[in-house]
């Protein structure tokens, strides 16, 4: 009899815990959504797992609406009034630990950070090195059109033949990031065919790299296990690896911590490298080896992982909007807005070329040329899924209490298909973003293409310039059209768990986009 009473004790507290509690007592409950997510985490990490998160959660919000339960712990919102609420500037929300997968060599980064200050105090090492200004003008500018007219000559090197431009845009984004980091000490040269420098790209490409990326954030301890032993144990478990090495960005990390480390050589036999125009230069300044650095003086590994943090988030995301931009210009139904880009774009006056290219501030001033990247990032933003955050105390959203720790999100993909603000929303359309005052004004407080707040895009400046000057370079000389063979296809890229690509397009081709260049 006690055995039967103790069981059931433990089975009304397990029911209790498992069930009662989260479906009915707890306060997250009066949040609607599915109850399989409500009940475990591992309903969502299901959805992670076969890739479909992201538009599975923007579903619940068409069902649910603007505020859902997608865990125990986790709720996924899409209004203004949240935006504002956690990723407005002085939130205090945090970043959670999902973030801390990124970190490299052991050091965490502006990415990584889980606390503002932290955030804040790396952030103004660097962040006047990123502002509009400098990327207009000076040595970054000059940088942005030298890797420009490198991409033009492997245009023209291709003449007639259809061009895949995931991988030449990758060769561009990587040779102006690394350039603008590290400059002879760690710039490479893709662009020019340097077999090495290319290769740095595979691991990125490698589809089995979403997997690992799924193990890293649901299953930490177990993949950190898997990739640490040696020996035996390593030949045997070689076989089960969610990635088979070298995994995920080991190449790239390798490059970063080898061009910090020539750096460093240098530095210490010529001194006046530290006034380069780099960020590794300025990062430098307050390493502890430089006189008066203070109480939070960087190490180099500090640096390496800063540095490599700014790498890996300046490769995917520039390259993958222009090739969303131009994929998208060389659709058939699309050929009004690209033939009116190219009217605006060269109307750009003799006495704003430089060495017979467009200055990047005369670029900043065509309306049509940025109402066809802002649209680009609305539909195919680079990074589209979710942006997880915490507070340590109790809270109110959208008339909700949320308690203290419990994880909260936002994506741009959800926030950019609403279709009450963006009318149509799958549709490639510039023209909105040239429309009525009022509308414009709603759809820019909508616009999460670069995150917001005190954790916005640092390299928000940085990436327009590359992008404004590539599009108008490519479109003054060439007109583009779909290759043949690839007309049903939308390019699929990856961003975290999940592959995202054109889904009014009946194919996809992972990492592939052909386009015909046809010279003006």
């Amino acid at each position: 009899m006690l055995i039967l009473l103790v069981f059931s004790a433990i089975l009304l507290a397990t029911a209790y815990h498992l069930v009662i509690e989260p479906l009915y007592l707890n306060p997250k409950s009066k949040i609607p959504g599915p109850k399989s997510y409500a009940l475990t985490k591992w309903r969502l990490a299901l959805e992670d797992f076969q890739g479909t998160r992201t538009g599975t959660i923007h579903a619940l919000h068409q069902k649910y609406g603007p505020i859902v339960r997608v865990g125990p712990n986790e709720i996924h919102f899409n209004s203004l009034n949240a935006l504002r609420t956690i990723y407005g500037a002085g939130s205090g929300f945090e970043r959670t630990w999902f973030y801390r997968m990124f970190d490299a060599y052991g050091r965490q980064n502006l990415f990584t950070f889980h606390s503002v200050k932290e955030h804040s105090d790396r952030k103004k090492l660097v962040a006047n090195a990123y502002s509009k200004s400098l990327m207009l003008k000076g040595p970054a500018a000059a940088m942005v059109q030298e890797k420009v007219s490198q991409y033009l000559a492997l245009i023209k090197e291709q003449g007639d033949q259809p061009h895949e431009i995931f991988s030449s845009l990758h060769y561009f984004s990587i040779d102006a990031i690394t350039q603008f980091l590290y400059g002879s000490q760690g710039g490479t040269s893709a662009l020019k065919g340097d077999i090495q420098d290319r290769a740095l790209l595979n691991d990125i490409i490698d589809p089995t790299r979403r997997y690992l990326s799924w193990f890293a954030v649901h299953l930490p301890t177990l993949t950190k296990w898997l990739y640490t032993r040696q020996g035996l144990t390593e030949r045997l478990i070689r076989p089960f690896l969610p990635m088979q090495k070298p995994t995920t960005y080991t190449g790239i990390r390798k490059h970063a911590l080898e061009a910090s480390q020539r750096f460093q050589t240098a530095v210490e036999a010529k001194s006046d490298l530290r006034t380069a125009e780099t960020i590794i230069s300025r990062l430098w300044a307050s390493h502890e080896s430089v006189k008066g650095s203070g109480r939070q003086a960087l190490d180099s590994l500090d640096i390496a992982s800063e540095c490599a943090d700014h790498l890996l988030a300046g490769i995917d995301t520039t390259a993958d909007t222009l090739l969303f931009l131009i994929w998208a210009l060389s659709q058939p139904q699309n050929l009004y807005i690209q033939k009116r880009l190219i009217e605006e774009v060269r109307t750009i006056p003799r006495d704003a070329l430089d060495s017979g290219t467009p200055r990047l501030d005369a670029i900043d001033k065509l309306p049509y040329l940025h109402a066809v990247i802002r649209e680009t990032l609305r539909l195919y933003a680079p990074l589209p899924a979710s942006e997880p955050r915490s507070l340590g105390a109790d809270c109110v959203i959208d008339g909700y209490k949320i308690p203290a720790r419990t994880v909260v999100n936002m994506s741009p993909y959800s926030l950019h298909r609403n279709a009450e603000v963006f009318e149509d929303p799958l549709r490639f359309d510039p023209d909105r973003w040239l429309g009525q005052t009022d509308k414009v004004a709603l759809m820019n407080r909508w616009f999460w293409a670069f995150s917001s707040g005190g954790r916005m895009c640092i390299g928000l400046h940085l990436a327009m310039a590359e992008m404004t000057a590539l599009v108008v370079a490519v479109y003054r000389d060439y007109s583009t059209s779909i290759a043949p063979g690839f007309e049903d296809k939308s390019p699929a890229i990856t961003s975290r768990f999940e592959l995202f690509y054109d889904e009014t397009v009946p194919e996809i081709a992972e990492h592939t986009c052909m386009i015909k260049f046809t010279k003006a």
